[in-house]
This record gives C-alpha cells, sequence and structure tokens, in this order.
C-alpha cells in the first residue's frame, strides 16, 4: 500500500523482536567462511530519525527501543542488537534507528551481498541515499529494486553462494498480503529449499495472521521457530497492534535456546499491560 510510512512505527515493540532475530540470524551466516546473500522483500527507507516529523507523530519507539536503550544486563540476543543501534547513535543520544537493510550491512563481509526490494517512490529513494551515505562498499554489495518483492524475490534464488537470509515482512495494509507471504514463501521454498526465511507478522484482531501461521505450520517437511511477542491485551475496538511474531524457516541450531531466554526479558521489559506475554514453538524434522 502506498500510503504506508514504516517511520511512524520505527523502533516499536515490532521492530525490537524483529531485529533482535535478524541480528542474530546475521551473526549466525557470518560466523562461517562462506559467504551469504540478504534478500529483503519489503525494505523501507533503510534508517529513520526518530526526531524527525514521521517517528515524533506517535512516537511508538518510545515503548519500543526506548525501554532498552540505557538498561545493562540483557540477554546476549537483545545485548547484540543494541549494540547495532548505538553504532548508529555515537553520542551515546537515542536519535537513529536503524532498519532491516542497515542492520544488513552492518554485517555483511567482501564477498556478502544484499538485494532490497521497495516499491514505494519516496522510501526508495531514501534508501538509495541511505545507502549511499554508507560509502562504496556498502553500494557495492547492494542491489535496490523499485519493485513488487512478492514478485521479485525468485529473480534470485537460488542465490549463487547457495546461503542466504530471506526476510519477508510486508506492512499487511492489504489483507491479500497474507496470503500473498504464504504463497511467495512456497514458490520460495520450490527454487531454494535450504535457505533461512524469516517471516514478520503484526499481532492483529483479525482471522489473518492465525490462518498464515496455519497454513505455514502445516506446510510438509518444513523445518520452523515460531517466536511471538505480545506487549498488551487486545483492545475492545479491536483496533491497533498489540504484538507480533516471527515465523523462521530452516532456523539455526542456536535460535530456539537464543530466544527461550531474551522473549521473557522482551516481554517483562516491553509489557504495557497484564496482557503482555510470549511465545516459542518449533516443527519440523529436527
Amino acid at each position: 500500500m502506498f500510503s504506508y510510512r514504516h517511520a511512524f512505527h520505527a523502533g516499536n515493540h515490532a521492530d525490537v523482536l524483529k531485529h533482535v532475530v535478524l541480528v542474530h540470524l546475521l551473526r549466525h551466516l557470518a560466523s562461517k567462511d562462506t559467504s551469504f546473500w540478504v534478500i529483503d522483500t519489503h525494505a523501507g527507507a533503510g534508517v529513520y530519525a526518530l526526531d524527525g516529523e514521521w517517528a515524533t507523530k506517535r512516537s511508538e519507539f518510545a515503548d519500543g527501543i526506548g525501554r532498552i536503550w540505557g538498561r545493562e544486563h540483557l540477554p546476549e540476543p537483545v545485548a547484540d542488537y543494541l549494540a547495532v543501534v548505538r553504532t548508529e547513535n555515537a553520542d551515546g543520544e537515542l536519535r537513529t534507528y536503524p532498519g532491516s537493510p542497515l542492520i544488513a550491512l552492518r554485517h555483511l563481509r567482501d564477498g556478502d551481498r544484499l538485494r532490497l526490494f521497495e516499491l514505494h517512490g519516496n522510501e526508495g529513494v531514501a534508501l538509495a541515499q541511505n545507502v549511499a551515505a554508507l560509502g562504496r562498499d556498502a553500494t557495492r554489495r547492494t542491489i535496490i529494486d523499485a519493485a513488487d518483492g512478492f514478485a521479485g524475490l525468485r529473480k534470485w534464488l537460488p542465490p549463487p553462494p547457495r546461503r542466504a537470509l530471506v526476510l519477508i515482512d510486508p506492512s499487511y495494509e492489504d489483507k491479500r498480503d497474507y496470503a500473498r507471504t504464504a504463497d511467495t514463501l512456497i514458490d520460495a521454498l520450490g527454487r531454494f529449499a535450504t535457505g533461512c526465511y524469516a517471516i514478520w507478522y503484526p499481532k492483529v484482531q483479525r482471522r489473518e495472521p492465525a490462518e498464515l501461521v496455519r497454513r505455514l505450520t502445516r506446510l510438509p517437511d518444513l523445518r520452523w521457530l515460531h517466536a511471538t511477542l505480545t506487549v498488551r491485551a487486545p483492545s475492545e475496538d479491536g483496533l491497533g497492534l498489540h504484538g507480533s511474531g516471527l515465523f523462521v524457516v530452516n532456523p539455526p541450531w542456536t535460535l530456539k535456546a537464543a530466544m527461550a531466554t531474551t522473549l521473557p526479558v522482551l516481554a517483562e521489559v516491553l509489557a504495557q499491560d497484564a496482557g503482555a506475554g510470549w511465545s516459542l514453538d518449533t516443527g519440523g524434522p529436527q
């Protein structure tokens, strides 16, 4: 949907969950010598000014990264994520939030590559500018497509190094995105069955998120991990985001233990009322 701007939501509780998992996946991939690709189907602008016009309209980051920013003694996955955010705020003041493309670039090595899709015109322009601002190495490793990531993903699969992380995280403003997400994953697995796929979705009072999860968990011979974080009870009017989930296909063996220590802490720190909680499930061949 062309009306969507992620800057409204940058750094909120959903970003915290998504990016904690993303950093862990990237660090795992980078721990081996073989090169890898990162493909992001809905990249956004890449970097967000938390003191800018868009972010301050709702200040959702205050109940997300803002609650973690000054904390110590955090689980290792949260500390690793926080270190990336602190790199973008060297003076110690939380003003800038890195989106998934920038987080990925901070983990890439010489032979690794980043492929980004962003259909929104203004977001795409900002994304190109933000990648260019990181210098020649970042632009050399990155290709940005002003195209639909659902349809465009297939052209990059399988990637030449046969190692890749694919992030699928549309806005879901269009309820058809739920079905398109599942269809895209099924098509991608047919092209690149051994890839790691991270699918983010919102927890809202609609039937589509639950149907998406049911559909994914029923795919045959699929190894997966499903993590959710809820920060508040659903509102009486049925509006708003009360949590989010990550469904990871072909997760690294380290992810389950990492999330088992991380999710309880995030649920406690980010809780907005007594309805906060978390869940962690796995399935398929182990």
